[in-house]
């Protein structure tokens, strides 16, 4: 009776592996996104995005000398997904968290982020189930 349970054990076990091994295979020519950056880190920052219907997130460490950032994002073409721009100073703190939607009108955002600690800021880009393309900038304020 020992025999048999720990076969079926066995069984199951072999069965869980082989199925878990299928299941999690990544799908190469599923959506996808890519984000770029054409300038920085240093001085002015920006790029472009772009999107099948995928997700995806960017984040580039940028030295702002200055309390503030001018910024400024487009969705050029877009039927679908979410674009997000969050921007933390030198201590950690959120000055800026933005989104634009595709397929929507306003399809830009600008302006002044928050005030915040000058230095090693950080400057993440997300892009959800996002199908069109864009661009983004980045500046430093006053």
């Amino acid at each position: 009776m020992k025999t048999s349970n720990f076969k079926l054990l066995t069984i199951l076990v072999a069965m869980t592996l082989f199925i878990g091994t299928f299941t999690s295979c990544s799908d190469d020519d599923g959506p996808s996104v890519n984000i770029t950056v054409n300038e920085g880190p240093n001085g002015d920052i920006g790029g472009d995005f772009t999107g099948d219907g995928g997700n995806g997130s960017r984040t580039i460490n940028w030295v702002n000398n200055l309390a503030t950032a001018d910024y400024n994002a487009d969705i050029t073409s877009s039927s679908s997904g979410t674009f997000q721009i969050l921007i933390a100073d030198a201590d950690g703190t959120v000055v800026l968290d933005r989104s634009i939607n595709g397929g929507t009108e306003p399809d830009t955002i600008g302006g002044v982020t928050d005030t915040g600690e000058p230095g090693n800021w950080t400057v993440t880009i997300i892009l959800e189930s996002f199908n069109g393309n864009g661009s983004y900038s980045l500046s430093a304020g006053n």
